[in-house]
């Protein structure tokens, strides 16, 4: 945020990261209220939300479905499948894998839980005027995107890297490549 050395005139109260983890904290608290003790977490409820759209998704699929990051949904889904909210088995599109489906008690939880997940939407949203309430959802839609899109830019702009390293590297080979010519048509005699 700041640069060393220099002074924010601003502070915290210009900083868009700073902000959203305040609002992401009361967010996370309103969740927790709502929820109860012993209701699902919010990341709980994200991995059910979305293995109750597709049944059978990888950990891999759910890393891209709910954008938490691999080690924190393995452990999360561990941790599920021992409280008996999830069933893991063999993928049968890749036997490395396993796929996660919804138990009894998975589903039994994810409906308990969504009535309340909406009573925290609600009060979320209700903390914003209404006429601000859809641009809120849509730039916090379009932050997600970016979110989303982030491995894959990364991947391509590797992949760009590596292949413009490949061509300088074809582009020095042929200048040295030439200097020899060159040398070699300079020193014989004519």
């Amino acid at each position: 945020m700041v640069k060393s050395g220099a002074k924010s005139k601003r502070g915290l109260s210009a900083s868009p990261s700073h902000l959203m983890h305040r609002a992401l904290q009361l967010a996370l608290d309103i969740y927790a209220e709502e929820a109860g003790p012993g209701g699902v977490t919010q990341r709980q409820f994200a991995v059910l939300e979305a293995v109750s759209h597709r049944s059978g998704l990888t950990q891999t699929d759910l890393v891209r479905a709910t954008g938490i990051d691999r080690s924190t949904l393995a452990d999360l889904v561990a941790r599920m499948t021992a409280k008996g909210l999830l069933d893991r088995e063999r993928s049968t599109i890749d036997a490395r894998a396993k796929a996660v489906r919804l138990s009894a008690a998975g589903e039994a939880a994810l409906e308990a839980a969504r009535p309340r997940v909406e009573a925290a939407d609600k009060r979320i949203l209700a903390l914003l005027p209404k006429g601000k309430r859809e641009g809120f959802l849509a730039q916090l839609a379009d932050l997600a995107g970016a979110a989303d899109a982030a491995p894959d830019k990364a991947k391509a702009e590797l992949k760009a890297a590596k292949k413009a390293a490949r061509e300088a590297k074809k582009a020095e080979k042929l200048a040295k490549k030439s200097a020899k010519v060159a040398k070699l048509v300079l020193v014989e005699p004519a």
